[in-house]
């Protein structure tokens, strides 16, 4: 993944003017929060937010219809394992 480095925010800076995370999210609509120099958290306007859970929500709903399918085309094979 590729981050702007004008989105990134020290941990113990965002503690302390956490004025900044929300001008950059203001600005660019996203900024990673770096721990010990690594991205470890994302802050996202919340209608960016809303777009992402829904495409977790869809990608959840394939994942499970594909399993679902799956253990119906084999389900004599599991029988049979299940023994």
């Amino acid at each position: 993944m590729m981050i702007n480095t004008n989105y990134l925010v020290p941990m113990t800076e965002a503690n302390q003017n956490f004025s900044k995370v929300a001008r950059a999210v203001d600005e660019s609509g996203m900024a990673v929060i770096l721990k010990n120099n690594k991205p470890r958290y994302v802050v996202v306007d919340f209608e960016e937010y809303d777009t992402i859970a829904a495409a977790m929500q869809m990608r959840k709903s394939k994942i499970d219809s594909l399993a679902d399918t799956l253990i119906d085309e084999n389900m004599e094979a599991l029988g049979e394992l299940a023994k």
